[in-house]
């Protein structure tokens, strides 16, 4: 039992020596260093289902900043392509055809529903502001609007 508890202080004093030099190993880095932070990182859109297979053909990447008025609702719309993005101000609610709603703040990203009609409403006062990235083909449409 003594050699026990010797060793079990002994790995204990070692992870708080290894927690201290990584810890001065923080404070010592370069202040002008890039921050990364994961926002989001799925295999599904925001309401759960799985993301489509990437279409065969060119791959064409479209990055979007969109602005949308304070009390602006969008057309009701699909996207045949994945795509994703994050809210940089404002708020914003997407409604998809079957009910399901989400809510975005500044900073929420949001992995966009693929092949299902939705729309975004923005029922804040101030714009919202949201830069969507597009991963389609070239050639091919990455938004398509319902008819009225």
């Amino acid at each position: 039992m003594k050699k026990h508890t010797q060793l079990l202080l002994a790995a204990m004093s070692f992870l708080l020596l290894l927690q201290a030099g990584c810890a001065s190993r923080q404070i010592r880095q370069d202040p002008q260093a890039a921050v990364v932070r994961e926002l989001v990182k799925s295999t599904a859109s925001w309401d759960g289902s799985t993301l489509p297979l990437y279409p065969q053909g060119q791959p064409e990447i479209t990055i979007l900043r969109i602005a949308i008025p304070a009390g602006t609702r969008l057309k009701t719309h699909s996207h045949p392509v994945i795509n994703a993005g994050v809210l940089l101000s404002g708020q914003l609610t997407v409604v998809a055809e079957n009910g399901k709603t989400l809510h975005l703040k500044a900073g929420d990203p949001i992995v966009e529903l693929v092949d299902t009609s939705h729309y975004g409403v923005n029922e804040g006062s101030e714009p919202a502001e949201i830069i969507v990235f597009y991963a389609g083909t070239s050639g091919a449409p990455i938004t398509i609007s319902e008819p009225k």
